[in-house]
C-alpha cells in the first residue's frame, strides 16, 4: 500500500501542468516481474513523464496480483477488468481488441533479439549468416506471444509453451536449441538465475520491425489521448530519446548490437497503422 501511495504522489504531485480543479483519475497497470526490473523501471518512468506532460491529473498504481501476459490482455479486453493499461508488443489482433497508443515505447528495441543457448553450441552461431541456416534449429517461445507467429511465418521451427519460465529448462534439456529474447529482457533473466547453465549467444542479432505500445482498455479513450499527447511532447523535446539512452544505452553497447551479424526477419503481424514514417519514434542501428 505504501508503494502504491508513493507512485500516486510521484505521478500527480510532480505534475505542475495538471489541469487545475480536476480530480486525479487512477491508472492501474500490471504488477512488475522481478526478472524484468530494467524495462519495468523504464516503462514506469516513461508512463509517469508522459502523463505529467499531458497536462491531466492521474494517479498511477500497480495491480495487486501477478498476471501472465494472456491474463493481462484478457483484463484489458474486459471492460470491467482491473487494469487500465499495459505495455506489450503490438499485433493486428491486439489492436482490434484494445486501444493502442501508437508510440513505440522502447523505440522498436522489442524487435532486436538475442538468444540464450547452451554453452557447447556457441560456436555453431559464429558462422550463421542467413534465415535458411537458422531453420536447422528449434526456437522456444511463449505460446501466446506475437514473436512465435513471426518466427513461424519466416519458416523457423518454434516450440511454444504457456509459461516462458519453462523454456529455460527445455533449453537446458536440449528440447529446444535457442530461446530468443529482446535485448532489454535478457540481462534481467540472467540476473534472476532463471538462465543458470545457459549463455547469451554473442555473434548474432535477430531483428524484425516491431513495436510495444501502451495499450489502454476500451472506455478510457481520454487516457489514450492524454498519453499520445504526452509522449509526442517527449519526442519533440528530446526527453524520449534521453530516457531511452539512460536506461538502454549501456546494454546496446555491452551486447555489441552494432557489431553482430544481423538476420532480418519479416513481421506479417505488424499493423499497417504502425508509424514507421516517424523517425523520431525509432532506434536505428548506425
Amino acid at each position: 500500500m505504501r508503494r502504491r501511495h508513493l507512485l500516486s504522489l510521484l505521478a500527480v504531485g510532480a505534475s505542475p501542468d495538471a489541469r487545475p480543479g480536476t480530480a486525479a483519475s487512477q491508472v492501474v497497470y500490471p504488477l512488475h516481474d522481478q526478472s524484468g526490473l530494467t524495462q519495468w523501471r523504464y516503462h514506469e518512468e516513461l508512463l509517469r513523464q508522459a502523463l505529467r506532460r499531458s497536462g491531466a491529473a492521474y494517479e498511477i498504481a500497480e495491480s495487486t496480483a501477478p498476471m501472465t501476459q494472456a491474463r493481462v490482455l484478457r483484463e484489458l479486453a474486459n471492460g470491467a477488468g482491473s487494469l487500465d493499461l499495459a505495455w506489450t508488443m503490438t499485433s493486428i489482433e491486439r489492436e482490434a481488441l484494445l486501444k493502442p497508443v501508437r508510440v513505440p515505447v522502447e523505440r522498436g528495441l522489442i524487435g532486436f533479439r538475442l538468444a540464450f543457448v547452451r554453452p557447447e553450441h556457441v560456436d555453431r552461431w559464429k558462422a550463421l549468416r542467413s534465415v535458411q541456416e537458422l531453420r536447422r534449429y528449434v526456437a522456444g517461445q511463449g505460446m501466446d506471444w506475437p514473436d512465435t507467429e513471426i518466427l513461424r511465418a519466416n519458416g523457423l521451427p518454434v516450440q511454444g509453451v504457456p509459461r516462458h519460465t519453462t523454456l529455460f529448462e527445455m533449453l537446458r534439456m536440449g528440447r529446444i536449441d535457442y530461446f530468443p529474447r529482446s535485448a532489454f529482457e535478457i540481462d534481467g533473466e540472467v540476473e534472476s538465475g532463471m538462465a543458470q547453465g545457459l549463455v547469451i549467444e554473442p555473434h548474432v542479432l535477430l531483428r524484425y520491425p516491431a513495436a510495444s505500445y501502451l495499450f489502454v482498455r476500451r472506455g478510457r479513450e481520454q487516457l489514450a489521448a492524454d498519453l499520445q499527447r504526452g509522449l509526442d511532447a517527449m519526442v519533440a523535446d528530446g526527453s524520449f530519446v534521453r530516457l531511452f539512452q539512460q536506461h538502454f544505452g549501456d546494454l546496446i553497447r555491452r551486447h555489441r548490437l552494432r557489431q553482430r551479424t544481423q538476420i532480418v526477419l519479416n513481421n506479417p503481424l505488424l499493423p499497417p497503422e504502425t508509424p514507421l514514417h516517424k523517425p523520431g519514434y525509432w532506434f536505428v542501428l548506425d
